[in-house]
């Protein structure tokens, strides 16, 4: 199987999953839901997008800062975006460790950590992949 393939058939399926866990709290997480507008969240095919869109824009940035950036700018910008995604988790971790969010379900809280997880290994992947490639990205072409 090509690699990019199952990378992507791996994000598929990790995203997935993380809908289904972000879209099916306790009863406690679905009163939380309501009350504090997460419609995003709300129904399975609304995690989907939203979590899909995420996972979207991150390749997107991935692929964007690997093929136009300057490889020493594009570690440095997935570095810096590999610790907001350790802040995301620990932001998480802070948030569903306090007694209210707890309530809300393992399936949800699963779902929470899920993200900001694969958005740091896809980070991973892409300034991993820094190293790899070897020239320097695209240039404009010149007018003659």
């Amino acid at each position: 199987m090509n690699s990019k393939l199952s990378i992507i058939a791996l994000l598929v399926a990790l995203g997935i999953t993380d809908a289904y866990l972000l879209s099916h709290p306790n009863l406690v997480g679905k009163l939380g839901i309501i009350f504090y507008k997460h419609n995003y969240i709300k129904t399975f095919p609304n995690a989907l997008v939203t979590v899909f869109l995420c996972l979207g824009v991150t390749l997107l940035i991935g692929e964007l800062a690997l093929r136009f950036i300057k490889r020493s700018s594009a570690r440095l910008l997935f570095v810096v975006f590999l610790f907001v995604s350790l802040a995301w988790l620990g932001m998480v971790h802070q948030k569903f460790s306090t007694f209210s969010y707890s309530l809300t379900g393992k399936a949800f809280i699963y779902g929470a950590y899920l993200l900001p997880i694969i958005i740091f290994g896809i980070f991973s992947f892409y300034f991993i992949k820094c190293f790899a490639v070897k020239g320097t990205p695209t240039e404009k072409p010149s007018i003659e």
